[in-house]
């Protein structure tokens, strides 16, 4: 089965990028940062997820990344599915940090349970048949609108979501251009995806 081994976010100073993340969210070999100064504006087409277990640890975790510098895209509140809130980096990335549960049940914690690595395409059907063409497994799937893949032992899971479905689920316009400030790696790789993913073979854990 094959399965995301490194996520690489490209950014404009990969030091400052790295601060944030263990200062925000305990973030250090999870996800990778490269130093990049491609083009990009607007909507990126992912956002990276953090599952955690009650609404108090989504707080302690949005509240962190807020004094680590981070942008309040979607404050945090209760929904149908759960609780949760986004914020935006100061590199650009989006991240959104979720529960299913409705109240706490302990103290408020920094652990996350998962990272997700949300996709935004254009054909949730072709780009599901497309990784599983190269060796992913669906572990859910609900029709057009989203699919999570097996994760295995890897620390992120893949799922996707149609384009302009994430952008609101985030709370950004569905517009942008230029990069997308992404590189997943894996044993699948290396390959671009119908919507310019690109993979490429994992390699050895390093940090700034």
């Amino acid at each position: 089965m094959a399965s995301i081994e490194t996520v690489t976010l490209e950014v404009a100073d990969p030091t400052v990028a790295h601060h944030f993340c263990t200062t925000a969210f305990g973030l250090d070999t999870q996800v990778r940062l490269r130093a990049s100064e491609a083009s990009t504006a607007g909507f990126r087409g992912f956002a990276l997820a953090l599952t955690v277990s009650q609404p108090a640890t989504v707080n302690n975790l949005i509240d962190a990344a807020l004094d680590a510098g981070a942008t309040s895209l979607k404050p945090a509140a209760k929904s149908l599915w759960g609780y949760g809130g986004v914020v935006q980096a100061p590199d650009g990335t989006i991240w959104k940090v979720a529960t299913s549960a409705k109240k706490d049940t302990g103290p408020a914690t920094r652990q996350i349970d998962d990272i997700v690595l949300l996709l935004g395409v254009t054909d949730v059907v072709a780009s599901k048949r497309f990784y599983v063409d190269r060796g992913l497994d669906v572990a859910k799937s609900f029709s057009r609108v989203y699919v999570e893949f097996a994760a295995g032992a890897s620390p992120v899971k893949l799922a996707l979501y149609r384009h302009r479905a994430l952008a609101k689920d985030v709370g950004v316009s569905p517009d942008g251009t230029g990069s997308h400030g992404l590189v997943i790696g894996g044993d699948a790789g290396p390959f671009t995806d119908p919507d310019g993913f690109a993979w490429e073979a994992a390699s050895p854990a390093h940090t700034p």
